[in-house]
């Protein structure tokens, strides 16, 4: 049975990960850092007994390092780069280690573990997928650098796709808002982006449908695509503008 590495696997799109490719018929390792939550998405899926747990701290480069290491020998089959988080409020006011975890688990993780894994999803033409975002696609005030991470996943994944096209499927994942639990985290205030929400099944759903038609830059949902071309469409230095007003708590 083939196997699907997913990181984050204990809330938000995680779970829906786990979800819908144990419907496609995939064997699940789960990654997660606290197995009270991981045993909740075991919990919630058909075969538990076909799946199984891996725990590291994404945001330790020791950690991250003897995850990859006990990845070795392992037969993967596919990647899903979902863990991360973000902080929200000004850039100042944060701490700078909690500034550069984001930093950590958001994209060096993901790097680190894709230049890993690579040869062995290559050799059984498997599949990666790059948990990005809207917020990659413009200057972020009080997100400044979750926006900036992303930017940088989204540059990763797309050229990482254009590198290995017709050896591995790439999708990069670029969702907007989603009742994720990602406010919670990020200390973000309610309501900001609601209009433009998306429920976390539609977005997996979305992503492993770009992935059967061989992979690309997938922006789910029809709220997600008019704030994507919103972002398009509005010239920096007036987005900027609106995005301090707006995103200011």
């Amino acid at each position: 049975m083939k196997t699907v590495l997913v990181t984050g696997a204990s809330g938000g799109f995680g779970i829906e990960f786990a979800i819908q490719l144990e419907q496609q018929g995939y064997a699940l390792l789960l990654h997660g850092r606290d197995k009270a939550r991981l045993k909740l998405t075991l919990d919630a899926l058909e075969h538990p007994k076909r799946h199984s747990f891996v725990f590291a701290d994404l945001s330790s480069r020791k950690e991250t390092e003897d995850l990859i290491d006990s990845l070795v020998g392992r037969d993967l089959y596919g990647l899903v780069n979902n863990a991360g988080f973000g902080v929200w409020g000004g850039f100042s006011a944060k701490e700078s280690i909690a500034q550069a975890d984001v930093i950590r688990v958001d994209l060096l993780a993901p790097v680190m573990l894709a230049h890993a894994l690579l040869p062995c999803l290559i050799r059984n033409k498997g599949f990666m997928i790059n948990v990005s975002s809207l917020a990659a696609e413009t200057p972020l005030p009080y997100l400044a650098t979750y926006a900036a991470v992303k930017a940088g996943m989204t540059f990763w994944s797309e050229a990482i796709r254009a590198e290995h096209q017709g050896e591995i499927r790439v999708v990069t994942l670029a969702p907007g808002p989603s009742p994720t639990g990602f406010r919670d985290v990020s200390g973000a205030p309610k309501g900001k982006g609601s209009e433009f929400s998306t429920p976390a099944s539609k977005v997996v759903c979305s992503s492993l449908q770009a992935l059967a038609s061989g992979g690309g830059y997938c922006v789910p949902g029809w709220r997600h695509k008019l704030l994507w071309l919103i972002q398009k469409l509005t010239p920096r230095f007036i987005s900027l503008s609106l995005m301090a007003s707006y995103l200011k708590k």
